[in-house]
């Protein structure tokens, strides 16, 4: 029989509206979850079950009165230690934000509120979410569900661990360089990083952000379906005056041909032969459901992307991130600090002017190709997910994860959106691809990932695998 915490939330908010099941249930079904699974993998590092049940009767009354609480009537939703959340603190994986309390909602919780989510729990990440890999000295390290020996991802590593182990179907994550997509990938699950503008971020306990992070951090869901990465999406990007970057485009573009461009190795990126496995299935899976695949060699500038975002965020308030991390004491910041110091050595004093005026020419290219294309199937990383902490195991350790990982990079500095789709295992492992489409065309992605779904993905939720 399939348990409450089991259901996706599409399903779970349907029977919560229709009183098949009450919130309540729901609540207590996905806590006792949280309570068998959690000490094993360390995805939620706080959590407050008095109040996830005041929440699911709050829903619960409001149906009794004949009201509908919203689209997430009753879903239970995690939320990542960066972004705030009223009463919680901000901590950001560092012991120096260990007391930020956060007094008001960020956007996206607000909007979760609004839409009837039960916000379940805090989620790891990676001090100063710096890391593809999730540990810090605040809350300690988060495991792979599906593979304790494996990274989980970051930096949403939890909140990935959380929606792959069964705790709550949904999960807030942020992406400036794959903390989304990347930790969806790890653990087997999907997530999607939006156009920048789709969904409204603030955080009122924090300095405002440098304008690199401004430009390229969105707040995105993880799921174990394309339907709730939807639903949930929808949810996240109901407007909120305090983001002047927030545009309020319609969810659902014009309709445009299916047709979709294969890179396997963009930026001459050499990926293993499982990752090149998965992309090829893809493409085929996309043409058994009616779309045209071409296969290119290249996209538009991959490499130069990847250039622009590193300036983008090392190049505005690097001194002050280094003595932050130097304060904090986590190893693996510190790890990630040390390996990216060369590259901020030389760069001229007006790098951001120049990234930023350079970021337009590749903006455009990127416009055109994808003007051509609904979207492209690239790898997620070149590898299969990482050994734990392989970016700790000296400079080679962590050059090879960086460039791994180009295509997470890459695409941030044009504020473009991607999802992760997982397709499969190996021997045990996940793999899969992202879909890339233009800027607010988060449906194209979720079009094309709805065919590849369809056409077989790992299960969903597992047990911690100890």
């Amino acid at each position: 029989m399939t348990q409450l915490w089991q259901l996706p939330a599409t399903e779970l908010a349907k029977r919560v509206r229709h009183r098949d099941v009450s919130a309540r249930e729901v609540a207590d079904a996905v806590l006792d979850r949280l309570d068998a699974v959690n000490p094993a993998i360390n995805a939620v590092i706080e959590h407050r079950p008095d109040d996830v049940r005041r929440q699911a009767d709050e829903v619960d009354r409001a149906i009794a009165r004949g009201d509908d609480p919203g689209p997430l009537s009753g879903v239970p939703v995690t939320v990542k230690i960066n972004v705030d959340q009223a009463g919680f603190a901000t901590t950001n994986g560092t012991r120096l934000q260990e007391n930020l309390i956060a007094h008001a909602d960020s956007p996206v919780v607000g909007n979760l509120r609004k839409a009837g989510a039960i916000l379940l729990g805090r989620t790891n990440s990676p001090t100063f979410a710096l890391r593809w890999f999730t540990s810090n000295l605040v809350h300690g390290h988060t495991r792979n569900p599906r593979h304790p020996s494996l990274t989980p991802g970051g930096s949403s590593g939890g909140a990935a661990a959380a929606v792959a182990a069964g705790i709550g179907p949904l999960a807030v994550g942020t992406d400036i360089g794959g903390s989304v997509r990347y930790p969806a990938y790890a653990c087997g699950v999907h997530g999607i990083r939006p156009s920048l503008g789709r969904v409204p971020a603030f955080n009122a306990s924090s300095p405002e952000r440098a304008i690199g992070a401004q430009l390229m951090s969105t707040a995105g869901p993880i799921a174990r379906t394309i339907d709730d990465l939807a639903l949930a999406l929808r949810a996240f990007a109901a407007p909120d005056p305090r983001d002047p970057w927030h545009v309020a485009v319609p969810f659902d573009g014009r309709e445009v041909p299916k047709r979709a461009a294969l890179c396997v190795r963009p930026g001459g990126l050499q990926v293993v032969p499982e990752v090149e496995a998965a992309l090829r299935d893809a493409a085929r899976r996309l043409v058994d459901a009616g779309w045209t695949v071409d296969e290119i060699d290249d996209t538009p500038p991959m490499r130069e992307a990847a250039l622009l975002q590193e300036q983008l965020w090392l190049g505005d308030g690097f001194d002050a991130l280094a003595n932050a991390v130097a304060g904090d004491g986590d190893p693996g910041a510190a790890a990630v600090v040390e390996a990216v110091r060369g590259k901020v050595r030389d760069l001229p004093a007006d790098v951001i002017g120049r990234a930023l005026v350079r970021r337009t020419t590749l903006t455009r290219q990127w416009r055109l190709f994808l003007d051509e294309y609904a979207v492209v199937l690239l790898p997620v990383s070149s590898e299969l997910p990482f050994p734990d902490d392989l970016d700790r195991q000296g400079q080679d350790g962590f050059d090879r994860v960086w460039e791994a990982q180009l295509t997470l990079r890459a695409l941030p500095a044009m504020g473009l959106p991607g999802l992760a789709v997982t397709t499969s295992l190996e021997n045990g492992v996940p793999v899969g691809v992202q879909v890339v489409a233009a800027h607010h065309r988060e449906d194209l992605c979720l079009l094309a990932g709805r065919d590849i779904e369809a056409r077989g993905v790992p299960v969903a939720p597992v047990d911690p695998v100890q």
